[in-house]
């Protein structure tokens, strides 16, 4: 069950022990990122500008109070914004999860966004379908697949950490479906930026509320 309440003063608080908040972080820019390439699941790193996106979220989240925890996709350019961040808050090992990596996006991975219309026109139409059941050509994940994995993964976090405030880093499109589910009724109509942060909350064992975003 989601519940929708955005809130930006959620920030100044520390969690109460009714429920877990969780700091959900876009990765930092990687050169695909730059060019507008598809990455899916292609284990990019971040770049330069990447890295100076990670160490000002870091310096951001390390003024919070107590963060206990950083999670993180496996894929280097999440892992090591998830790096930076936990070196700045504490010292903290980052714990990694499969299930929080990008949608594994087929043969689209590694084409330009502006051009897979015409590159790609079969993989195009599976991407654009309205149908969340769609997988993508080449091995692609349905919208049902993404969203299954990663609500999954925040669940685990978030039952495991009640009380507590801890870091998630992710992708552009698993955060989307985080949106989805805390927001059944229509996601907040921004863009995930490089290094953004969201913010929800975990209540009980399954009610959400997103509290900040972008």
């Amino acid at each position: 069950m989601a519940e929708s309440s955005i809130n930006d003063d959620s920030l100044s608080s520390y969690p109460c022990p009714d429920y877990a908040e969780i700091f959900v972080v876009r990765h930092g820019e990687t050169a695909w990122n730059a060019e507008r390439r598809v990455q899916g699941q292609v284990d990019i790193e971040l770049n330069e500008a990447g890295r100076l996106q990670a160490a000002a979220v870091a310096d951001r989240l390390s003024r919070e109070p107590k963060i206990s925890a950083v999670y993180s996709s496996d894929l280097q350019r999440a892992f090591e914004t998830a790096q930076i961040i936990a070196s700045m808050c504490g010292g903290l090992e980052v714990v990694k999860d499969f299930d929080l990596r990008e949608r594994h996006k087929g043969n689209l991975q590694g084409l330009i966004y502006g051009e897979i219309e015409k590159t790609n026109p079969v993989g195009y139409k599976a991407l654009m379908s309205n149908n969340e059941d769609q997988e993508l050509p080449g091995g692609g994940e349905s919208l049902v697949q993404l969203f299954e994995r990663c609500t999954s993964a925040l669940l685990r976090i978030g039952r495991k950490h009640k009380g507590e405030r801890v870091v998630v880093v992710s992708h552009g499109a698993s955060i989307e479906t985080l949106f989805k589910w805390a927001c059944p009724n229509g996601r907040p109509a921004v863009d995930i930026h490089n290094a953004s942060v969201s913010i929800f909350h975990l209540y009980g064992d399954d009610k959400w509320a997103l509290k900040s975003v972008g």
